[in-house]
């Protein structure tokens, strides 16, 4: 049978009606500012965000390391979660490309850091100092939804004390469909987005950097020094206008799946499935049955990673009935 790919909700493939968007896009040239589709999505992500201009790159990654240089010179400072994925999982680009100084800072269970820690992390005004310069938050992070009070809380603190924000919303809309939020309750508290559509979007390809006029222009001069100027990038840009059209309110199937994949684990020893939020479900597990567990569930067909814990993500090529199945091969192999 068909392996059950739970590794990532980057593996989706295209569906039948974003392959017809994106054959029937209207291109140009992006790099000339050409291209209507990219235009169109653009100026269709930054109103939904609330905010005046968009930016399309093709990684979040990418996205993330444009927002961190268009806000931050060289030798100065962000704070940033221990385990926020502009810290630990994205090469250390801020550092190595932008000379940019990461002030990293232990999280909570819930992906917070606390506030006390944030105030006491902001540099004075010496030279002897790195300039405190912006606050970066991620939401979701590991699957969990960022407490609104918490958002407004931090980012009230942040630009009290001179610092700019940035939200790292990779899974921005999963945080949403999770919480009932209105994204731009969320949003309107951050200087800048990243949103991811490759992620649970279930596009190909591709992300969006969002903020003002000013900061996008910035942030444009920082993608063409990262090599992210893409010519006929319409192609691209049409799924991802599919799927802000079609594929979020379905979050909340990805959501209910990786509720029954968790509790389809339940009572089995040696074995403890966090309770998801979102679309990822963590789960640990006893010393004795770590030993090649991501192989021989490989085997079994079940796909997963296991860089510190199992972590399964739900996602639009997954179906309830997959899940189903993916609970009896878990529970056989563990």
């Amino acid at each position: 049978m068909k392996p059950i790919d739970l590794r990532s909700d980057t593996v989706t493939q295209p569906t039948p009606a974003m392959k017809a968007a994106m054959a029937a896009a209207e291109l140009g040239d992006d790099v000339f500012g050409d291209d209507p589709t990219v235009n169109a999505l653009q100026a269709r992500i930054a109103q939904m965000l609330g905010k005046e201009a968009a930016l399309f790159v093709p990684t979040g990654t990418q996205s993330n390391l444009c927002g961190l240089m268009a806000h931050c010179e060289r030798g100065d400072e962000f704070i940033v979660g221990q385990m926020a994925h502009t810290y630990r999982w994205e090469g250390g680009g801020a550092a190595v490309l932008g000379s940019i100084q990461p002030q990293p800072l232990v999280q909570q269970a819930d992906g917070s850091m606390r506030l006390e820690d944030i105030a006491a992390a902001i540099k004075p005004d010496d030279a002897h100092f790195a300039k405190s310069r912006l606050l970066a938050l991620e939401n979701t992070w590991g699957g969990q939804v960022l407490p609104l009070d918490y958002i407004e809380a931090a980012t009230a603190l942040a630009h009290q004390r001179g610092l700019a924000t940035h939200l790292d919303g990779a899974r921005l809309f999963n945080a949403v469909v999770a919480s009932g939020t209105p994204v731009q309750q969320i949003t309107q508290h951050f200087d800048s987005v990243s949103v991811c559509f490759s992620k649970g979007l279930g596009a190909p390809v591709g992300s969006a950097l969002v903020g003002s006029k000013d900061f996008i222009a910035r942030a444009h001069r920082v993608r063409k020094m990262l090599g992210g100027g893409m010519r006929q990038a319409g192609v691209l840009a049409a799924a991802a206008l599919h799927a802000l059209d079609h594929h979020i309110e379905r979050l909340s199937e990805d959501h209910a799946n990786a509720r029954a994949l968790a509790e389809g684990l339940q009572g089995l020893p040696g074995v403890t499935a966090q309770k998801p939020q979102s679309n990822i479900v963590f789960v640990d597990l006893a010393a004795e049955k770590t030993a090649g567990v991501v192989d021989r569930l490989r085997a079994a067909g079940v796909l997963c990673t296991g860089l510190y814990r199992l972590r399964f993500v739900t996602h639009l090529d997954v179906s309830a009935a997959d899940i189903q199945r993916a609970v009896t091969v878990l529970r056989a192999t563990l």
